[in-house]
């Protein structure tokens, strides 16, 4: 509601509503734009660090290999066995043989099968091979 004063000029009023929609609309923006790199944090994993490195180039074509403590392989998230992570690299090597391939290892697990997830590799064709690592 108006108040007029005693000359019938109409008070200037601040608004908050219009600089309240900006704001939403401002935050519902960066929030449905920003993208989440949830394939990288797989939880458990706890990586070793290197003062050397170089960070992922994001290729296009990317496989991700978590080895935990325990022995477990995941592949892109969900739990694989020998016989499946085999196929599934030589299916990934006869699509294309540059597809980078990372392995993130825990700390704590066994060389031995980190270095079997590299041999699964080198059979499947797969030589564009990097060690996750933590700053």
């Amino acid at each position: 509601m108006r108040i007029r004063d005693e000359d019938g000029v109409e008070e200037a009023e601040f608004s908050m509503a219009p600089m309240i929609d900006v704001v939403f609309q401002l935050l519902i923006f960066f929030m449905v734009s920003t993208t989440y790199a949830t394939q990288e944090k797989e939880l458990g994993v706890e990586l070793p660090t290197a003062r050397s490195g170089e960070s992922a180039g994001g290729a296009p074509q990317e496989m991700v290999i978590n080895v935990f403590r325990d022995g477990r392989v995941t592949l892109d998230g969900r739990a694989v066995e020998q016989g499946e992570l085999d196929r599934v690299l030589a299916e990934a090597a006869r699509a294309n043989r540059a597809t980078q391939v990372t392995i993130r290892g825990d700390r704590l697990t066994s060389h031995e099968r980190i270095v079997s997830v590299m041999d699964a590799c080198g059979v499947a064709g797969l030589s564009n091979l990097a060690l996750g690592t933590r700053d």
